[in-house]
C-alpha cells in the first residue's frame, strides 16, 4: 500500500531506505541532518520505529571498532530515538538487555555512558509532537541539556536548562524559583492564583504553551 503525505512509498521500501541511511551514517562527517531525517520518517511512519530500534541494536552489537566514530554515531542516533519514541514492549525488553550487556562488557566507555543515558531516557519518554531540532540532536549527542531563554515582563530574561522531557509546568517551577518573589511583589500578584503562563511567540503567531507540552517540541517548531 502506498503511503502519502510526504511522498513515502511502501513500508518495506522505506525500511530499506532507512537501512541504507544507517549504513551512510557510519561514515557521515556531519550526521545531524541525516539523523533528523531518520527520526522524521519514524515519526511519520510509526510502524518503522521498532525496525530502526532493532537495526540500531544490531549495528551496536559486536561492532568492528567498538567506540569508533561509526559505532558512536549509531549510539548517538539510538540516544535520539530513546528521547523521541518508545518501542513496543518486546523490543523494549530486548533493548534494555542490550544496554545492560554493553555496560557490562565496556564499563566506563562512551558506549556504556550512552547506554546509561538511554535507559534513563526510556523511563521518561512519552512521545513527541515533533522530532528533535538540530540543536537538540547536537546536545543529545553530548548527553547534555539545552539552554532555553524565558522572557518575562518587568524582569531580565531567565536562562533555563531543559532536557527532551521538560514540560512547561516544570519550567514554571524553575522560573518561579529564579524571579517570582520579586516579580509577584512588584506586580501586586501576591493574592492571585494565576502567577505564570508560558507563551511561544514567532513572527506569525503568539500562543500559550500547555502545561504538559514538551519545550523541546516548541523549540523544534521555531527551527
Amino acid at each position: 500500500t502506498a503511503l502519502s503525505p510526504h511522498s513515502y512509498t511502501t513500508l518495506r521500501d522505506e525500511a530499506v531506505k532507512l537501512f541504507n541511511s544507517l549504513q551512510q551514517l557510519e561514515s557521515e562527517r556531519d550526521p545531524v541532518p541525516l539523523m533528523q531525517g531518520i527520526l522524521q520518517t519514524c515519526l511519520d511512519l510509526p510502524p518503522l520505529v521498532d525496525e530502526i530500534y532493532c537495526q540500531l541494536v544490531k549495528q551496536t552489537t559486536e561492532p568492528p571498532v567498538p567506540g569508533g566514530q561509526g559505532d558512536l554515531h549509531y549510539w548517538q542516533l539510538l540516544t535520539c530515538m530513546s528521547c523521541t519514541f518508545l518501542p513496543s514492549p518486546p523490543v523494549l525488553h530486548f533493548l534494555r538487555f542490550h544496554l545492560d550487556r554493553t555496560e557490562s562488557r565496556f564499563p566506563a566507555s562512551e558506549m556504556a555512558k550512552y547506554a546509561c543515558f538511554i535507559r534513563e531516557a526510556l523511563g521518561k519518554t512519552k512521545g513527541r509532537e515533533c522530532v528533535p531540532s538540530l540543536e537538540e540532536i547536537l546536545v543529545l549527542m553530548r548527553r547534555q541539556e539545552m539552554i532555553c531563554t524565558v522572557h518575562c515582563p518587568g524582569a531580565p530574561a531567565c536562562s533555563v536548562a531543559i532536557s527532551s522531557h521538560t514540560t512547561a509546568e516544570e519550567v514554571r517551577g524553575l522560573w518561579l524559583c529564579w524571579v517570582a518573589r520579586e516579580l509577584v511583589s512588584r506586580l501586586g500578584l501576591s493574592q492571585s492564583p494565576n502567577l505564570f503562563a508560558l507563551y511561544e511567540q514567532s513572527r506569525r503567531r503568539e500562543q500559550p504553551v500547555g502545561s504538559t507540552t514538551l519545550l523541546a517540541d516548541v523549540l523544534t517548531r521555531f527551527e
